[in-house]
């Protein structure tokens, strides 16, 4: 499980002026608006995101959820018959262990995946794309995409994962995170992705190194660990892969996702 997750208010990225620069009318607008939102945050209920046009730049189109075919799952917008699926997942010790989630009861986890139905598009610093993984009609999982810069050179993008359990050993995390990954680089054109994991975390950990990511050593002010992962890196463990004879995208030989 990683931890990209809309929490509070959505990282922004803005562009920089220079020393010495006069903010420009739309800026200072932007920046008064802005302003006066944080001052209500407090009172808005932590589901009302802020309007698009106070978030900044966006990418040149926006990037909508839509159905994904891998070779045995099937990543698609989550449902609200997906809910006791949803509430066993994500009431697993397992889970919560490694997650900033609190304990929910059964309506808590409604409401949570009613939230999470809401998130399809990234267009703009900050948007949120969960989408469940199904395998044979039964939910499995989630995976997650968090836009965090839209500059075209920097663009990044935070990787998430929330696997059941009961469906580990068989490889569905792995082949449904490479399909995000390949999400993430081909229709968001993003330069890097990262996954930010817990050190106790070691099912996450062993995942995000058998896709290809490498640790970062920038210190965090947090314990977790954050990985990265380019276009470059995710070409060479797949070629790596290909020349074992290992199939790409998958991991059945490991025992857990």
């Amino acid at each position: 499980m990683t931890r990209a997750e809309p929490l509070g208010t959505p990282y922004t990225s803005r562009p920089r002026r220079r020393l010495g620069d006069a903010p420009g009318a739309t800026e200072r607008v932007r920046v008064t608006l802005g302003g006066a939102v944080r001052a209500l945050r407090p009172l808005i209920p932590a589901v009302v995101s802020r309007p698009r046009f106070l978030r900044g730049p966006r990418i040149q189109a926006p990037v909508d959820a839509h159905p994904i075919r891998t070779e045995r799952l099937v990543l698609r917008r989550h449902r609200l018959e997906d809910a006791d699926a949803w509430y066993r997942i994500q009431s697993s010790p397992e889970v919560v262990e490694h997650l900033p989630w609190p304990v929910r009861d059964r309506q808590a986890s409604l409401e949570h995946l009613r939230h999470r139905m809401g998130h399809r598009r990234l267009w703009q610093s900050g948007d949120f794309l969960a989408l469940a993984v199904e395998r044979d009609g039964y939910l499995v999982g989630d995976v997650s995409l968090h836009l965090r810069d839209v500059q075209p050179a920097e663009r990044s993008v935070e990787i998430g994962w929330v696997f059941d359990p009961a469906a580990g050993g068989r490889g569905f995390a792995s082949e449904a995170s490479a399909a995000m990954l390949d999400l993430a680089f081909t229709e968001v054109k993003a330069k890097t992705v990262t996954a930010v994991i817990e050190p106790g975390n070691t099912r996450s950990i062993a995942l995000a190194e058998r896709l290809g990511f490498l640790r970062e050593d920038a210190r965090r002010r947090s314990s977790s660990i954050t990985f990265a992962i380019t276009p470059s890196l995710l070409a060479a463990r797949r070629a790596e892969r290909a020349a074992a004879g290992m199939p790409q995208g998958d991991d059945r030989a490991a025992r857990r996702p």
